[in-house]
């Protein structure tokens, strides 16, 4: 499963996802992250029978911790294969096929949402039906 956590500013400077993996035991993997000075998001994956154990771990220290368990959706009709989403994602979930339509391999997807920020026609969204 993987988890949205989002750091404050005044959080960003403490070590808490290391507190965390000693205190519980549980390993994660991060799987992307943009921290600077005033604030960030890391995506972690774990286990998904961790998933209340880690999310209240961050609760409780103050963070943000929700699942990443929805799809990142394109609607073919809006997107116009331009690539855009291409350029910014960092799990390379976007190419382009022997004809140059756009590809998805959404099982690469970290859910960041760099994709849809880029998007020049707001093809690419979050949705729960896809």
């Amino acid at each position: 499963m993987k988890i949205k956590i989002s750091f404050p500013e005044e959080r960003v400077k403490s070590p808490i996802l290391s507190e965390i993996i000693l205190k519980t035991g549980i390993l994660v993997s991060i799987v992307s992250s943009r921290v600077d000075a005033t604030g960030g998001e890391v995506i972690i994956e774990i286990p998904d029978k961790y998933y209340d154990t880690i999310r209240d771990e961050f609760v409780a220290r103050g963070i943000s911790a929700v699942p990443l368990n929805t799809p990142i959706c394109r609607n073919k009709n809006e997107c116009v294969d331009c690539g855009a989403c291409i350029s910014v994602c960092p799990s390379k979930v976007y190419g382009f096929d022997a004809d140059w339509n756009l590809t998805m391999d959404i099982q690469k997807c970290v859910r960041c949402g760099l994709c849809i920020d880029m998007c020049p026609q707001q093809a690419l969204s979050i949705k729960t039906d896809c």
